[in-house]
């Protein structure tokens, strides 16, 4: 039977210096001034549209995602923070997140925004080597990098995850184990490292740039996970690497299938209502002015769907399969409402050739289901979808840190 999940909140902040050649995330490169206050009151405005699909359930975790959060200043986010209780119940240790990039930190800055609520950081650092950073249009240097960590450390803000990218054009194996040796150093509680893939809608997908083959990406990614393992690093998604307790919450409720809460120019959300047996998405208007002009109105609502019993058994696969700890059949059930027995044969099947395994009923992939996840997923795809909608690399990396 399905049952109502823990409950997020997703805050989507879409301006950016300068748009990355490989970013497909719904982000604008800023021109003029950033109207930071307008933005923060349609936020509150959307939100309170959400609230009757929330429900009654606290939020546990809180994540401002871009974009580049990090540009709008420490008392606009506590402004949101504070409307934002206004309207919900946090629970009292609830994980607060703000992305940030090196190249939009200001010294002392990373204290103010602890003083405004902020928990936890995610820095996109990608890469310690310069000339890789060029290469990716980053605006921030080594440098730079370093000290967005140092800043972290000195604001008290422990617990900051580090994203690194690997096989990055004309990267080898020892500049990518190099990356995470150098982000090391710095002792990060979490570690983010996927790889870099080619995006429709960005500059590299139109323009690819040359990329290491895939014997190379292998080792590369071997090699890197030898090196997280033995600095304590433990593995618990197959592009997230934590400390003991340091886990990002936030990402393990989208990949549990848990509900969320999405405000901001295109943020989706997800809601289950476990009376009607229902489960909805939802998302906003996309373009950052358009949702000035609509927040709120049922003309701020891109769009929604009822998601259907096949596509439930897809999605939870698409999310569940991306981590270490498995799942069971109760886990299925509550989150979907429907019975173990309809993915069944095909976890049987996959089993069968070795992708899946299951270990007193919990279910996971295997060393070689994890090597091929969107193969993997893809065998729980609905029927009607055929193989247009067959999942993209980019479902399989971490999309939110």
């Amino acid at each position: 039977m399905l049952q109502n999940p823990p409950l997020s909140l997703y805050v989507h902040l879409p301006w950016c210096v300068r748009k990355c050649p490989y970013c497909d995330f719904n982000s604008h490169a800023l021109r003029g001034e950033m109207p930071q206050a307008e933005y923060a009151v349609a936020l509150l405005r959307d939100l309170d549209q959400d609230l009757t699909r929330a429900g009654d359930r606290p939020v546990q975790t809180v994540f401002f995602g871009g974009g580049t959060p990090s540009l709008f200043r420490p008392e606009t986010i506590a402004a949101i923070l504070e409307g934002v209780r206004r309207h919900l119940v946090l629970i009292p240790d609830a994980e607060i997140t703000l992305e940030a990039n090196p190249g939009t930190v200001e010294r002392g800055r990373f204290a103010e925004y602890r003083a405004a609520g902020i928990t936890r950081l995610s820095i996109g650092v990608q890469t310690f080597n310069a000339q890789h950073l060029q290469v990716l249009g980053r605006i921030h240097s080594v440098a730079e990098a370093v000290h967005a960590a140092e800043e972290a450390h000195a604001a008290g803000l422990e617990n900051f995850n580090l994203d690194l990218m690997y096989g990055l054009p004309e990267q080898n194996a020892a500049e990518a184990e190099a990356d995470v040796m150098r982000a090391f150093a710095l002792h990060p509680a979490h570690v983010s490292h996927y790889q870099l893939t080619l995006e429709p809608n960005t500059l590299f997908h139109a323009h690819p740039p040359e990329l290491p083959d895939e014997d190379s990406i292998w080792e590369m990614q071997q090699r890197c996970q030898a090196r997280l393992a033995e600095r304590g690093y433990a593995q618990y998604e197959i592009s997230a690497y934590a400390r003991d307790g340091r886990q990002c919450r936030h990402n393990l409720n989208y990949w549990r299938y848990g509900d969320y809460l999405g405000i901001g120019a295109g943020a989706h959300g997800k809601f289950s209502d476990a009376s009607a047996g229902r489960i909805v998405r939802l998302w906003k208007v996309k373009h950052p002015t358009a949702y000035l002009d609509s927040a709120g109105t049922p003309a701020g609502i891109g769009g929604v769907d009822e998601v259907s019993g096949d596509e439930r058994v897809f999605e939870f696969m698409l999310n569940r399969l991306r981590l270490i700890e498995g799942f069971n059949a109760a886990d299925f059930e509550a989150a979907t409402g429907l019975p173990f027995s309809q993915p069944l044969p095909i976890l049987e099947s996959t089993q069968t050739r070795g992708m899946m395994e299951v270990t007193n009923g919990q279910w996971k992939p295997s060393r070689l289901g994890f090597a091929h996840l969107n193969d993997l997923q893809a065998e729980f795809l609905p029927p009607a979808a055929g193989s247009a909608a067959k999942p993209s690399r980019h479902d399989t990396r971490t999309v939110l840190h």
